[in-house]
Order: structure tokens, then sequence, then C-alpha cells
């Protein structure tokens, strides 16, 4: 069944009972959505700094960022700052992110509310513009430079109807322990069928499965320091000519 309010109210209860200040949990996944030392600094490390961004996107007319897992929109939102703090006048960006259980407008604000001076102006430009919670491809046209489609469905039917070339991959799905759906060999098969030599990936995890999964594929991974209390995480460079080389 298709989850539109699955956090609500009962992620909240939870995060009271755990204590988890400011660090939403999935009711349904047992894992917090975000860092409970500081969400947003996680984000930057993670997924821009693991990613080499901004420089990545540096030079580029149109510039592709990919996710496993919307959730509350943090790293869109870092993402989206970031790129017009940075780029060009000239420059797009798209960001493509898959959400099997989305949150509402009321669920998103309340949880970025830690942050909502730092993005003065995205956040709300975002709250007005977010889809109703409803299965399938929603696009959305923030301004004239950035693009957001957002996808409602579980990531193993949404990938394979997503065509084109992705210049950066933020792996953020939950654990894989606790959601191992959303790091499936099919998953890892569609993030480097859309990948390009040189796309970049970063994931909070360093699990040995999803090192090997992304391996298999053509990524040349590396397990390098995480962020906060986390000890390690992952980062890749898709590199199929070296499997090519392999098995010629």
């Amino acid at each position: 069944m298709f989850g539109t309010r699955l956090l609500g109210r009962n992620s909240q209860e939870k995060r009271a009972r755990d204590g988890q200040k400011g660090a939403p949990v999935s009711a349904h996944f047992d894992d917090v959505y975000f860092s409970v030392d500081d969400g947003l600094a996680e984000s930057e490390y993670v997924f821009l700094d693991g990613n080499r961004l901004p420089r990545g996107w540096q030079g580029r007319d149109y510039f592709t960022i990919a996710e496993t897992g919307f959730g509350t929109g943090l790293n869109f939102l870092v993402a989206w700052k970031r790129f017009e703090e940075t780029a060009t006048p000239d420059q797009k960006l798209h960001f493509i992110s898959i959400e099997k259980f989305p949150l509402d407008v009321e669920e998103i604000e309340l949880h970025l509310q830690p942050w909502k001076e730092v993005f003065e102006g995205y956040l709300n430009k975002l709250l007005k513009v977010y889809p109703f919670v409803t299965p399938g491809f929603h696009r959305v046209m923030i301004n004239k430079r950035v693009m957001l489609t957002l996808v409602f469905d579980d990531v193993n039917a949404a990938m394979p109807q997503i065509s084109g070339d992705v210049d950066a991959w933020f792996l953020d799905g939950f654990k894989p322990s606790t959601n191992p759906d959303m790091w499936s060999d099919e998953v890892f098969k569609n993030v480097a069928r859309l990948s390009k030599p040189g796309t970049r990936l970063s994931t909070f995890t360093a699990a040995g499965g999803v090192r090997r999964g992304l391996s298999d594929v053509g990524f040349t991974v590396e397990k390098t320091k995480g962020y906060g209390r986390k000890r390690d995480m992952t980062i890749g460079v898709f590199k199929p000519e070296e499997i090519t080389g392999e098995n010629g």
C-alpha cells in the first residue's frame, strides 16, 4: 500500500520517547532521517563534499543529481542553495529524487524548523510548489535554473522508468539492514545505467554489501571517514572501463 503519512504523529512520539531532539525517525524503518547531531552539516559533508560539489558543476551548462530517498527534502535544499550561491546565471540544475513514503507539506515544515533561517526563502518556495502526495512522477520548476523531479514510488519500480545521464548520486535510503530494497542489485544496475564515466556517488553507509554491489556494476568505491558518530561512509566514481578491462 502506498503510504502518504508514514511519519506524522508516530515519528514525533518515537522521537520524544527516544530523546532524539531534532531527528525525526521513520516508524517503518526504525532509522533517523538525518543525524541527531546536526542534519544540515551531515548533508553537506556526506553529499556535497562526498561528491566534490560545487566543484563538480563548475563549467557545466547542465548538471543532474539523482537521489534515493527524498525524506524531508534536506539534501535537496542543501544542493539547491549551494548551486544558487556558486553557479553562474546560465547554468541549470536538475534534481531527481525517489521516495516511496513521502511526507506531506506540514511534516516537512515541522522537521526542517531547526534550519528555517538558514533556508530562508528556499524552504517556503519548496513548500509552495511541493506536489500532492500521490503516486507517480511530479516535475516542478523551482525557478528558471532549477528543476525538481519527485518520484513517489518504490525505487525498484521507479528507476527503470528514468532516462538520461546523472552526474552525481545521493544514495540516502535508510540503513541497509532495515531497508534492503533500497540497496538491491536492481537499484545498483540502474544507478550504473544512468551514470556515465566520471559520475560520482556518495552515501552515509559503508556496509560491505553496498560497496560490493556498486563495485560489481562499475564503480570504484572507497571507504572514507563518516560524519559525526558514524565511523565510515562510502564515495565512488563510475569507471566501467575497468570492469571491461578485467573481463577482456
